[in-house]
């Protein structure tokens, strides 16, 4: 079944919500979601969850619609040709992704850089990039690697620079219950991971304030 655009409301400021979701798979996952609040020792009929199962299986489905992207065509649909190889930074992407572990929230800021090698990137399609990956079940280190890959492979640039800071709730609301804690990920490709100068320019240009 194709996806189905469904227009919920509208605001004072002309706003329209459009939720975008496939109708029949919303109806089997909201089904099993029923099932687990009644496992949970929840009373699925009264009143305040009677419409829950629904809503999180449009939230999964909302949360997980990076399996419908292609990243690659994302970057090759604003590929410029231009005369410029010196760095381009993109920094403090934001990024939300669940966990595939335990499927809770990991949050935090992606920070990417390139080299060109003959062809540039529209600026907007590298976070289109991270989110086309990061709406998936995830691990962090995966989601680095991956992103890091599909610049190197689709631009072909002289290298490719992603460094990622995140909070994982699975580790904030269960398990050592550390609220504070961020893990840091980073991934290199050509001149980044070839020359320390490059790297060290990249990870000063992402920690320095323009303030």
């Amino acid at each position: 079944m194709e996806n189905k655009d469904v227009l919920k409301g509208e605001s004072r400021d002309g706003y329209v919500k459009i939720d975008r979701y496939n109708e029949e798979k919303i109806e089997s996952v909201a089904v099993h979601y029923k099932d687990i609040l009644s496992q949970l020792g929840e009373n699925p009929e009264r009143e305040g969850l009677l419409k829950t199962p629904e809503r999180v299986a449009k939230a999964l489905q909302y949360l997980t619609h990076g399996y419908d992207l292609k990243p690659d065509e994302i970057l090759k649909s604003a590929m410029f040709q231009e005369d410029y190889s010196q760095m381009v930074v993109v920094k403090d992407i934001e990024v939300y992704s669940m966990c595939e572990h335990h499927m809770l929230p990991f949050f935090g800021k992606a920070h990417i850089a390139y080299i060109p090698n003959g062809h540039i990137v529209g600026l907007s399609k590298i976070p289109r990039v991270v989110d086309a990956f990061a709406r998936r079940l995830q691990v962090q280190e995966r989601l680095t690697n991956e992103i890091r890959d599909c610049i190197q492979n689709t631009l072909n640039p002289m290298g490719v620079a992603v460094v990622m800071e995140c909070k994982h709730l699975c580790m904030a609301m269960r398990g050592v219950q550390k609220q504070n804690s961020v893990t840091t990920t980073s991934a290199f490709t050509g001149t980044f991971l070839s020359n320390d100068k490059t790297r060290a320019e990249f990870l000063r240009l992402i920690t320095a304030s323009l303030d």
